[in-house]
């Protein structure tokens, strides 16, 4: 078998305390943050001169990361409207399981995060939805009823 495990997944920002902060609100913990850059930044990535700064940040039962890199330099290029709808081509959210998704989606609304469409229950197993935080990243949350 070549893959082992999933590690993390990349998000691209402009404010990265913003999105740390919404992260850490939804209940994952900051493993660290800090400057990447230099030559084996560039060779693995294959663009030159880069400077950014990363966090990187896990769930509570440490198997699920996701790493979050601000660019200095170059500068991001922004490819899509901040509020893509859900049906934009590309990566479109991350989703998490949560104990209580209405207590979660008031927490988060709290901090200025909106719900993208309503709470919806899937048959008698889940409630479903999807919120939007800074920077237009649509976190998908999920509550196991059965």
């Amino acid at each position: 078998m070549a893959i082992k495990r999933m590690d993390n997944v990349l998000i691209v920002v402009e404010d990265l305390d913003a999105v740390v902060s919404f992260f850490v609100e939804l209940g994952m913990e900051l493993e660290g943050k800090g400057p990447a850059e230099g030559e084996w930044v560039d060779k693995v990535i294959a663009i030159d001169g880069t400077r950014q700064d990363v966090a990187m940040l896990r769930t509570p039962d440490g198997h699920g990361r996701i790493e979050l890199t601000q660019f200095h330099a170059p500068k991001a290029i922004r490819s899509e409207p901040t509020d893509a709808p859900v049906n934009t081509l590309g990566i479109r959210r991350v989703m998490f399981a949560v104990d209580d998704i209405e207590d979660t989606v008031a927490r988060l609304r709290g901090t200025g995060v909106e719900l993208v469409g309503e709470i919806v229950r899937y048959e008698d197993v889940y409630l479903l939805c999807y919120v939007r935080g800074p920077e237009g990243i649509i976190v998908g949350l999920a509550e196991q009823l059965s």
